[in-house]
């Protein structure tokens, strides 16, 4: 089980960003019902899905990157907390990583409707919602996060990440990311895979441009002085 010190982070972030994060999930909650109720709301989306359709995983890889990796970066520039010293480099890893992260995701969701169907009934998105939550995050969303997002708070050092690791394990750090994508993620699942396939990349990015900027609020937080002074030490 994480450690007091390793959970503190987590929970810094959670409490830091417990308003915007339910507002944000009204607001997919909102979009939904939208979409079901209001026909222009429907329209518009629509146009969105037949975009996603047309243009598959690039659609995927650009969208997730611009939502996910820009926009929070961007953000934490104006706000000072991502690094002053190799910015560019972390934009480089924004980038690539959300990249990559939106056809990956886009993936799993076409093989999740492969799997359970496009139907918006409860059983289907309770289906999804478990493999989502508690089968791809725990085995490999959660713990490839937090891999590459500790390497770049080390200043993109291997030796200074496996220093890290002597002092907290790679089990426990997962832990720290696991329970708070469970905070973030449950809920908004269960809205994402309420609307039809195309939709779903579309909205989860909204939900991972928050997502990103809480991420990285923890993993700067676990590698901060403060931390490091509970036992997090960083060479």
């Amino acid at each position: 089980m994480p450690t007091p010190a390793l959970l503190a982070p987590a929970l810094r972030g959670v409490r830091a960003n417990l308003v915007p994060g339910l507002v944000l999930q009204v607001c997919a909650l909102l979009l939904v019902v939208g979409y079901f109720q209001w026909p222009a709301l429907r329209e518009a989306l629509t146009h969105v899905g037949e975009l996603k359709v047309r243009y598959g995983y690039t659609y995927a890889a650009l969208s997730t990157c611009f939502f996910a990796g820009i926009v929070p970066y961007l953000v934490l520039r104006a706000s000072g907390r991502n690094s002053r010293v190799q910015p560019w480099r972390e934009l480089a890893f924004f980038v690539l990583f959300w990249l990559y992260r939106g056809v990956e995701v886009d993936v799993f969701y076409r093989a999740q409707t492969a799997w359970f169907g496009d139907e918006p009934s409860a059983g289907v998105i309770v289906k999804k919602v478990l493999v989502d939550q508690f089968v791809y995050n725990p085995l490999w969303a959660s713990p490839s996060q937090m891999f590459f997002f500790l390497w770049k708070d080390s200043g993109f050092s291997w030796t200074r990440m496996k220093a890290s690791f002597a002092e907290q394990s790679a089990t426990e750090r997962s832990a720290l990311i696991l329970l708070t994508t469970w905070a973030i993620w449950v809920p908004a699942v269960a809205i994402i895979y309420a609307l039809p396939s195309a939709l779903q990349l579309p909205l989860c990015n909204l939900v991972a441009c928050f997502w990103s900027l809480l991420l990285t609020f923890i993993s700067n937080d676990t590698t901060s002085p403060k931390v490091l002074d509970s036992g997090l030490r960083r060479e």
